[in-house]
């Protein structure tokens, strides 16, 4: 057999050896991706035997109470420890007051995974955007959205779902105050135990649009900027999450993901506090839509996003491909 003439190089450190097989690669990976990081988002409607496909979110679906206890089970049995609830109220009005009705969807399904499906992390998300007529985060007089008001809201939304047994509650509006207001209550009501995972950087970002179509949650007019985070800015990123901490959240988070990894990263390195970051809807459908048309290939492209939003410090990731994530794992 004739042997290939090789150049000789002198080198001290080959890093290719270890990119040699995919075990030797395994050994030596920095970052890892496990089913137990994942949040999986559930939109929660009302009747019964709902499961309504969202156009925009290829998979993801509006479930009815009985039908979301069925996936959550199914998601738990995936190896996904935790989903977080979005409601999607029969009535709506410009006080978004459904969104602490027990009866509304989201508490009523809180009642039910508790029962039914065990050790499940239940997680609610709390605004009023779902529940407000006119699409906004808060209680609009004029063309402003009051802040100290709208707390109160949140307040009593929080509570109502700590009450229905939320572990853990999501303030995601961005109101000023509403972490120290929300433990506050629930504290001085006996719900001490109750986490709070604060929405500590959400940024005002157009990769949302498939969630408003989700939710049912457009605003009507103008838009977010006057609460949202302007994606420009890192130092208030910090400054929020700060302000957050203090007041007593248990988890912050970062949103969207991917285009703000680089707060991420910061957000993690600054306060190594417990971190989650949201895969949003955008992110998502744009990987499906791509995928969809041939361009991309999903499996890979939805786990080299979840890669890259792990390393750069997330602890815990809210993804709409958590089910699918798990699965590939």
């Amino acid at each position: 057999m004739a042997v290939t003439t090789r150049t000789s190089l002198s080198l001290t450190r080959r890093p290719r050896r270890l990119r040699r097989t995919e075990a030797i690669r395994s050994l030596v990976r920095e970052t890892r991706l496990t089913p137990d990081c994942f949040i999986y988002p559930l939109f929660i409607c009302a009747g019964e035997g709902v499961r309504r496909e969202i156009g925009s979110m290829p998979g993801v679906f509006q479930l009815s109470v009985d039908e979301a206890v069925k996936e959550a089970a199914a998601t738990k049995t995936d190896g996904v420890p935790a989903v977080i609830l979005f409601g999607l109220p029969e009535k709506k009005d410009p006080e978004g007051s459904a969104a602490y009705d027990p009866d509304a969807p989201v508490q009523t399904a809180v009642r039910a995974l508790k029962r039914e499906v065990r050790d499940l992390v239940v997680m609610t998300d709390v605004c009023l955007c779902e529940y407000t007529s006119h699409g906004h985060c808060g209680i609009v007089e004029g063309d402003e959205i009051v802040n100290d008001i709208t707390v109160d809201q949140l307040v009593r939304a929080a509570l109502s779902h700590a009450v229905a047994g939320a572990d853990v509650v999501a303030p995601s509006d961005m109101m000023d105050g509403r972490v120290g207001a929300i433990r506050k209550a629930l504290d001085e009501r006996g719900f001490d135990r109750t986490a709070i995972m604060s929405y500590a950087a959400k940024y005002c970002s157009g990769f949302y649009g498939p969630f408003r179509e989700a939710a049912e949650s457009t605003p009507q007019f103008s838009d977010r900027r006057s609460h949202q985070m302007d994606p420009g800015n890192v130092a208030e990123a910090l400054r929020e999450v700060e302000i957050d901490i203090e007041e007593g959240a248990d988890i912050v988070m970062v949103k969207p993901a991917l285009p703000y990894l680089d707060v991420l990263a910061k957000v993690k390195d600054h306060f190594g506090y417990p971190t989650a970051a949201y895969h949003v809807s955008g992110e998502y459908s744009m990987l499906k839509a791509a995928a969809q048309r041939g361009w991309l290939d999903e499996p890979r492209v939805m786990m080299e996003s979840l890669i890259g939003i792990r390393r750069a410090g997330a602890d815990m990731i809210i993804t709409y491909y958590a089910r699918d994530a798990a699965r590939a794992l």
